[in-house]
């Protein structure tokens, strides 16, 4: 498919995130949205009527229009739901954690077959984060915290699902090598899943990344510290923001010298979705597919079985 010729895509769930995805698409050239579809038919036909689309009363009828899907419902639908798309011959993006279990991420590998299979892992496409990726520096030590405040919103999941992925596929993009060990501390909070976790991470690499996760933070917190061979850098996931410090070797003097990286700002779930759309058209693009979604997935729940004992 040419790019002048627009993908056919829908948005199945428009809920918190599925409504963003809905907004973004409408508005891509490289994209017709045909339609969405969700359990709550009153809540998708606004939608429809707010961005100039079609609701449609069920899912078989609407994937018979398209070409591409972006499935955002709860998690514990994803492989149902993923496989009978997959099954029907569509590409899709499944928002993350791409399943609730192992077991059920095999299911959707194993249904994908010669279709795109991606994994909403938004912040992989965070200008700041492709720029610490770009550098293909070894990482020796890296730290994350990601915090918010609670809302009763992806209850479905406890907080290493909701937020804690994110930051484990990064951690996996910047060093692919194996897990040697996990210690990991988790406490129910708010809800009756773990709400707040700290997990200590070392790879056979030699890198060891303490990643710290919550979701009944008084303020919003999403920052990343990477030490590199020779270098450090601070991002700043929310500004989209990365400064750094290098060694330099100056005559007889070590000296630190500012390495602060300039990026461009921009959404990441509109550089997410261009990037599912170019991979379905077959050009070849990075994303985050199923199997580094299914990494990202067994790492965090190796994550919750330390933080649950």
């Amino acid at each position: 498919m040419s790019l002048s010729t627009p993908m056919r895509v829908a948005v199945v769930g428009t809920g918190a995130l599925g409504r963003h995805h809905v907004r973004i698409l409408s508005e891509m050239p490289e994209a017709e949205l045909v339609g969405i579809y969700d359990q709550r038919p009153e809540v998708a036909a606004k939608l429809a009527q707010e961005h100039g689309t079609t609701s449609f009363s069920s899912l078989e009828e609407l994937s018979e229009q398209v070409e591409a899907v972006v499935l955002a419902v709860p998690t514990f639908a994803h492989a149902s739901l993923g496989c009978q798309l997959l099954e029907g011959g569509r590409h899709l993006l499944v928002e993350k954690p791409i399943t609730s279990t192992a077991e059920e991420a095999d299911r959707l590998l194993a249904a994908q077959g010669d279709r795109i299979l991606a994994v909403g892992h938004v912040e992989f496409y965070n200008p700041a984060v492709q720029a610490l990726l770009a550098l293909d520096e070894e990482a020796r030590y890296v730290e994350v915290q990601r915090l918010s405040p609670f809302t009763p919103r992806s209850l479905d999941v406890d907080v290493i699902l909701d937020l804690m992925i994110h930051d484990l596929q990064i951690i996996h993009a910047l060093d692919s090598s194996p897990i040697t060990e996990i210690r990991a501390t988790g406490i129910e909070v708010l809800s009756s899943r773990i709400d707040m976790c700290s997990a200590r991470i070392e790879l056979e690499s030699g890198l060891v990344a303490n990643v710290t996760s919550s979701r009944v933070s008084a303020e919003p917190v999403r920052k990343l510290r990477a030490y590199l061979k020779s270098s450090y850098f601070s991002i700043d996931y929310r500004e989209q923001d990365i400064k750094g410090y290098g060694l330099e070797i100056q005559g007889d003097q070590r000296v630190i010298v500012p390495r602060d990286l300039s990026v461009p700002t921009r959404e990441p779930l509109r550089a997410e979705l261009e990037a599912f759309l170019a991979a379905c058209r077959g050009e070849a693009v990075e994303i985050v597919d199923g199997q580094a979604g299914r990494r990202a997935l067994d790492t965090a729940l190796k994550v919750r079985q330390q933080a649950a004992r």
